[in-house]
């Protein structure tokens, strides 16, 4: 009888859970009968040979791989810091924030039941499910942030960076990921919500760069995420610092759009 691989990497005890053995598989190092397998959803009998050549994930999903490249680019430093992980889903991002000194998470998603048990029973996450994080007031938390991080599907950054604001210290930090297929206009969306337009996604960062200053954050640093959005959209990590009266830049050098699109085309 054929099953999914991950259901199989799960059954033969390779992974712990199918959304572990999906960010496995995804990441490259799954052979099945010697041929490397990079489709987590592929059928396959349960007679096959399924090897996992390399070391498996650090965090609970791969979400944890776009944190991890903005903390190494941008020198971000999580040590003692409360954060909060906006789009937490699976727990990526906050497993990252925690191995890298966090002492306090708040994990926020609209959803519920997608937090790894690993994370769900960490004291020092809080786990706010079945949370919009538009209409979190600064009253519900009882803290200021040091850092957030936002990874959001289907609305735009434009509707979300103004509520985390709200949430930061007057110097916290935030680490977004701009996703072309909710910022772009629906005539420039392609087939299965893929954006392939250069030109498009440098006039996305543009806009949420723009957006950002507007609110009062400073643009520090910009790059391209590791990893493609699940239907192979490139997407992009922005790096943002609350400007409080009387701050002095960080002077993170101008910041070209340009250049990380093309490097991200040519890499990805």
């Amino acid at each position: 009888m054929k099953e999914r691989l991950d259901v199989l990497m799960v059954n033969r005890g390779l992974a712990q859970s199918r959304e572990k053995a999906k960010a496995i598989i995804m990441s490259g190092i799954v052979y099945v009968d010697g041929q490397k397998e990079d489709k987590a959803g592929s059928s396959f009998e349960d007679t096959v040979q399924i090897e996992v050549r390399g070391h498996t994930l650090a965090y609970v999903s791969r979400g944890g791989l776009k944190l991890e490249k903005a903390m190494t680019h941008f020198g971000v430093r999580l040590e003692g810091k409360v954060c909060m992980d906006v789009g937490a889903s699976t727990g990526g991002f906050t497993d990252c924030m925690l191995q890298n000194g966090a002492v306090k998470v708040y994990s926020v998603d609209v959803g519920h039941g997608q937090l790894d048990w690993k994370l769900r029973n960490d004291p020092r996450v809080v786990c706010m499910e079945k949370t919009n994080i538009r209409y979190v007031k600064p009253e519900d938390i009882g803290e200021q942030l040091d850092f957030a991080s936002i990874d959001v599907s289907f609305i735009s950054l434009t509707k979300v960076l103004g509520p985390v604001k709200a949430l930061l210290k007057k110097d916290g930090q935030i680490v977004c990921l701009i996703k072309p297929q909710f910022e772009a206009g629906r005539e420039k969306v392609g087939k299965k919500g893929v954006v392939r337009e250069k030109s498009t996604h440098l006039e996305v960062i543009r806009m949420v760069m723009d957006f950002a200053e507007s609110l009062g954050f400073e643009a520090l640093n910009l790059e391209f995420s590791p990893i493609k959005g699940p239907e192979g959209n490139i997407e992009y990590l922005l790096y943002l610092q609350n400007r409080p009266e009387g701050y002095e830049s960080r002077g993170a050098g101008e910041i070209r759009p340009e250049q990380v699109v093309e490097e991200a085309h040519r890499s990805l």
